[in-house]
This record gives structure tokens, C-alpha cells and sequence, in this order.
């Protein structure tokens, strides 16, 4: 890192992104004066997001300087709003429609510049036109930034970590400042009173780094985490023990409480699960015919946010309900658990329930990215519903001989399109009758929501997991297979327990694909990429994914939202790269420090640890 130090300097401020904490404590004093030291630097590459789908964009002459536009796109507004102020557009004049996206991972929150082309075609010919982009262009979006991190542990002789310094310097355009939240991480996971964090940026002769699913913490994890897994050794300390003996209680960084932090269970019953108490600490101990086993775990944290979003509902008078924001699904299950959120707040069958997304023309929401889609569209899609709600309990009570005459909302329950009593179920009005009765053909709702910033911002609000991992190394051939993967999460309230289960394994296949095999390779004289097409950049397939097991850890939090609910889109992938690279270490004694981990750095002879059990001869 030292060799780019006279490059890097503190990048300017980005939204959602805190700069470094201002040290605390004395750092390298308490480093110089600790019993135990671990100090080294951690090497990540530059990674693409590389979606099944590439990008296109359709953009429909509808004529009079009208136009529709089929996009693939994490946020329809975002691009509306861009291709109106490049074009210097109406927004009357320009829908944007993105129903179904595919994979993202981050490459879709920005306008891709096939829809400029798209848009300046069709404008200038007057007719309709679709650009597609091949898979080498989709190598030059934007991509994860390749990062240099350095941490240095000091720590008592019983584990107590007495300094935690963590520097990290990552690639930047020649012409953007693109930033991540890599360091912040390390400071709030343990209690250290001597922290020093660093984050710089360098410009290189690079497109613009982009948002990549967990930008910035899955960077910054992979270092810390296995920084703590050295210093277990170090210790001759179990790592799980070691991270339960500086567990935080609260945010050190900013002083403030969680909002709620289930992370001891998480570590506990991941454990369990995985049969942690079986493992033999001493590296190259574990076997299994010719290959060697190994175990690792880490952590693994997130941001639990809610934005500004609006919803809209329409009841009809045959008991249909109509849900709507212009957000996106990218695969996480949006137009499932928001329609769930509907049906259940209105008591409705789910049948009866259709929620639309995906179309500039509904109620404005952010992006979908950031894991903070069903807190902020799914807190205002229970607010819309609610309020439909009260139109319908006033006109149940206000039927002839009403059961429910002089009852009070909070007295009575939706279910299965009727409004009962609670305290005597007999006594009901059906939805349909009710809006029949008052001669309402339908009740048309559109409701903002914004956070409760003066209560959250007291807190910090976070979901966390615990991932154990087992790895079988060919003692040979140094291949490395992930045998087995179990991740307890901790995500506040779940929604959909087989939508929440499919995010974190995606998560978590993305986390083996970190750690085994995902390098972009640049031509350092030409400035590209070389290997551009899905031959050359390996992803993993069927057969290096086995057995993975999630659990999700009960956890109430009446603080982060309404409905009490954390993303889960980021926790499956921070966290898991480095519980691979610390089982790699754990079944071979060699310790990689440099993503990914792949064979030729096995053979080749990667430095082992110091202290650690050396390979047999």
C-alpha cells in the first residue's frame, strides 16, 4: 500500500456513506505496548457484476415527442428523471417501465449508457429503437473497486483486544470520486477503546468503480475477519471465542445502542448447527481420504435503512385490491411480499391481491438497492392499506342494523374480506357489502411514508449473521471445494421465510465465488479488462455449490420500521469470503491473503502464517 500512498487522499462526501470515525484512544500506543500482535495487508481485485441478462433498453415512438422506455434498471424514476434532463424532457413526455429486471447486483441503479443511445435514436429518427449490449460491454459499467487494506491487531494475553487499526486505500476514476463504507465496520463489530480507521481513494486510468452488492462492507469484512481469525492463532484461541470476548454491546463509533442485536445468538446457533465444538483447532489436523479439512466462520453486518417512499391502493367494490410504487424486483421477491403486506393488512385472500411495480407512472420510490426495499416500500404499502382500512370499517359501521355500529377500529380484525369483532368473530360485514351498501364502486389511496428519523436516528440499526464454512482441499492438486456453508442471520422481522431463504444462499454463493474465484484482470497497458466474457471470469456453477443451511435467529425490532423488518439482499455475501479463507487456512496452514484464493497461490507457496503448524514435508 505504501508504494501509492503520494496518490491517495480522502475522497469527497457521498450520500448514505459516513466518512471514517475520528480515532480513539491511543491506537498505536496500546499496538506497541500489546502482549499479541497481528499485523497484515489484505489484497482484493476488482470484481464485475455480471447478471445473466445484459443490459437493453426499447424505447417505443409513441409520437408527438412521446416516448416509452423498456429498460433493465434498478430504479424506473432514476432513469426517467436522468433521460429528461439529458434530453431536456418532460417527464409528461417520458414513461419508463422496467417490470422485470433480472439480475442487477448494483450495475442497474445507475443509467447505463445503452439507454442514452436508445433514447437519442429514437428521438432523432422518430421511430422506435432497442440497443443491447454484448457481454465484453458489459465489462466496461463499472465493477467493485480493487482495494489494499492493512490491519493491525494488539491484543491481552486472555484475547481482550487492547488496539484495532484498519487502513484501506481503493481504486477511483480519473474522473468521478467513487467511495465505499469500508472501514467503518471494524471500529462497531468489537469493543476496542484504541481505534484508528483510514479510508483513501487513488485515481487510476479506470472507468468509475460502481456499487456492487454490499459495496464496501464485503471489502472491509473479508480484511477484519480474517485479521480476527489470525489473531485467534496468534492467541491459540478459538476463533468463535475470541469474537464473543470483544462482543460490542453497543456502537462504539457513535456511542449509541442497537436497535436491536441478536449476533450472540447468531454466533451460538450457527455454531450448533454447523458442529463448531467438533472442530480440531490445529490447522492441517482434519482429513478425509486425500483431502484436507478445514473450518472457518466469520461475521457478517449490515445497514438496516428505510427511505422516503409512497404507495398507492385501489379497493373495487367486488373486494379486488390494486397495489402500486414505482420500485423494481430484482429477484428478492418484491411483487411477493408486498402483495403479502397488502393482503394481510386489508384481510384479504392473496388471490384477490395484485401489487404492480416497475413503471415510472406509479408513486415515487428509490432505487431498489441497499437492502432497503421492503422497510421503505413495504412500511408505505401497510400505511396505504391502512388507511383504505379505515374507509372501510366507517362504511361497515355505518350500514343498516351494523354488527358494528359502536365498535371502534382497534376493536375489530380483517381476515378473509370480511371485518369482524375480535371479541365475538360472529359479528361481521363482509368488505363487498360494506362498499355496496355506501355505493362505493372503489377506494382509491395514495400515501406517503417517511422515516421516523428523531426515533431511529438514536440507534444503530443493523442486521448481522454468523457464517461457518467447511472447505475440502485436494493436498495434491490444491483445489478447493465448499463443502458445506451454514449462515445464521439475525434480519429483524421475516416476511417470507423461502424469498429471505433465496437471498442470503444467493448471498452466499456470491460469497464462494468471492473468495474462489472472481478476478477482473486488466491490461496495465491498455487499460482494459482482458477477461471480458463468462469463459474467462469465473462464476461458480452447480458443482461448486453444496450444502448450505440458513437460520434465521428470532429477533423483534420496533425501531427500524413499522414492520420491524431488516434487508437481507447484502448480509448473505458480507462476511462469507472471509469464513471460507479462514477454513482454507484452517485444512492447509497456508494463509492467502489476497482474493481470491485460488490453486496456483496453494502450490505456489503462499506464506504460511507465523506460528502456524507448518505443512508436512
Amino acid at each position: 500500500m505504501s508504494a501509492k500512498r503520494g496518490q491517495a487522499y480522502d475522497p469527497k462526501a457521498r450520500e448514505f456513506i459516513d466518512p471514517p470515525i475520528k480515532p480513539r484512544g491511543d491506537a498505536g500506543k496500546a499496538f506497541s505496548k500489546a502482549a499479541v500482535k497481528v499485523e497484515a495487508e489484505y489484497a482484493t481485485p476488482a470484481e464485475h457484476h455480471n447478471p445473466m441478462e445484459p443490459f437493453a433498453t426499447t424505447v417505443v415512438w409513441e409520437g408527438g415527442g412521446k416516448i416509452t422506455v423498456y429498460d433493465k434498471t434498478q430504479g424506473p424514476l432514476n432513469n426517467q428523471k436522468y433521460v429528461c434532463k439529458v434530453f431536456e424532457l418532460s417527464s409528461e413526455d417520458v414513461r419508463v417501465v422496467s417490470l422485470f429486471v433480472g439480475g442487477g447486483f448494483g450495475s442497474g441503479l445507475r443509467p447505463q449508457y445503452q439507454l442514452v443511445l436508445a433514447v437519442m435514436a429514437a428521438l432523432g429518427l422518430k421511430r422506435s429503437v432497442r440497443v443491447s449490449l454484448t457481454r465484453q460491454q458489459m465489462f466496461t459499467l463499472g465493477h467493485r473497486p480493487q482495494t489494499l487494506q492493512r490491519i493491525a491487531l494488539g491484543a491481552a494475553a486472555d484475547g481482550t483486544l487492547k488496539a484495532l487499526m484498519h487502513e484501506a486505500l481503493a481504486e477511483t476514476s480519473r474522473f468521478e470520486d467513487y467511495s465505499e463504507q469500508v472501514v467503518n465496520w471494524s471500529g462497531e463489530l468489537y469493543h476496542c477503546k484504541n481505534v484508528k480507521l483510514d479510508y483513501k481513494v487513488a485515481k487510476l486510468d479506470v472507468y468509475s468503480p460502481s456499487d456492487m452488492r454490499a459495496p464496501g462492507a464485503t471489502l472491509g469484512l473479508y480484511a477484519i475477519e480474517s485479521a480476527m481469525d489470525e489473531l485467534a492463532y496468534k492467541l491459540h484461541m478459538d476463533p468463535l471465542e475470541l469474537r464473543l470476548k470483544n462482543y460490542a454491546e453497543k456502537d462504539l463509533n457513535t456511542g449509541k445502542r442497537f436497535s436491536s442485536k441478536e449476533l450472540r445468538q447468531c454466533y451460538l446457533q450457527g455454531a450448533e448447527r454447523f458442529g463448531w465444538s467438533r472442530r480440531n483447532p490445529e490447522p492441517r489436523s482434519m482429513r478425509a481420504g486425500e483431502s484436507l479439512i478445514g473450518w472457518g466462520m466469520a461475521t457478517g453486518v449490515w445497514e438496516a435503512w428505510q427511505l422516503p417512499g409512497s404507495a398507492k391502493a385501489v379497493l373495487t367494490a367486488d373486494g379486488k385490491l390494486t397495489v402500486g410504487s414505482a420500485t423494481a424486483d430484482i429477484g428478492t421477491g418484491t411483487y411477493t411480499i408486498m402483495t403479502q403486506i397488502a393482503a394481510e393488512t386489508l384481510g384479504l385472500p392473496i388471490a384477490d391481491v395484485t401489487f404492480q411495480l416497475g413503471d415510472s407512472r406509479l408513486p415515487a420510490s428509490p432505487v431498489e438497492g441497499g437492502s432497503f426495499t421492503a422497510a421503505t416500500i413495504g412500511s408505505a404499502v401497510k400505511a396505504v392499506c391502512e388507511t383504505v382500512r379505515k374507509k372501510v370499517f366507517l362504511l361497515a359501521r355505518k350500514m343498516k342494523n351494523s354488527p358494528l355500529a359502536h365498535a371502534r377500529l382497534k376493536e375489530v380484525k380483517f381476515a378473509d374480506g370480511y371485518v369482524r369483532l375480535q371479541n365475538d368473530p360472529k359479528l361481521e360485514v363482509s368488505v363487498t357489502d360494506a362498499m355496496r351498501y355506501g355505493k362505493v364502486d372503489r377506494i382509491e389511496v395514495e400515501t406517503s411514508v417517511v422515516p421516523n428519523l428523531s426515533k431511529q436516528a438514536r440507534y444503530t440499526r443493523h442486521s448481522h449473521a454468523a457464517v461457518f464454512a467447511e472447505v475440502k482441499v485436494d493436498e495434491d492438486l490444491g483445489t478447493i471445494e465448499v463443502s458445506r456453508v451454514v449462515s445464521a442471520v439475525a434480519g429483524g422481522r421475516i416476511l417470507n421465510p423461502k424469498t429471505a431463504r433465496s437471498q442470503i444462499m444467493g448471498g452466499i454463493v456470491w460469497g464462494i465465488s468471492m473468495a474462489l474465484e472472481e478476478q477482473s484482470v486488466i491490461d496495465q497497458k491498455f487499460g482494459r479488462f482482458m477477461n471480458h466474457n463468462l469463459a474467462e471470469y469465473h462464476v461458480p456453477v452447480n458443482a461448486d455449490v453444496h450444502d448450505i443451511d440458513v437460520i434465521f435467529v428470532e429477533e423483534r425490532d420496533s425501531i427500524v420500521n413499522p414492520l420491524g423488518v431488516k434487508g437481507l439482499g447484502e448480509l448473505g455475501i458480507v462476511g462469507t469470503a472471509a469464513a471460507i479463507a479462514n477454513a482454507v487456512f484452517h485444512a492447509t496452514g497456508y494463509r492467502v491473503r489476497d482474493l481470491p484464493v485460488t490453486l496456483d497461490k496453494l502450490l505456489g507457496g503462499a506464506a504460511p502464517q507465523r506460528d502456524a503448524i507448518q505443512p508436512a514435508a
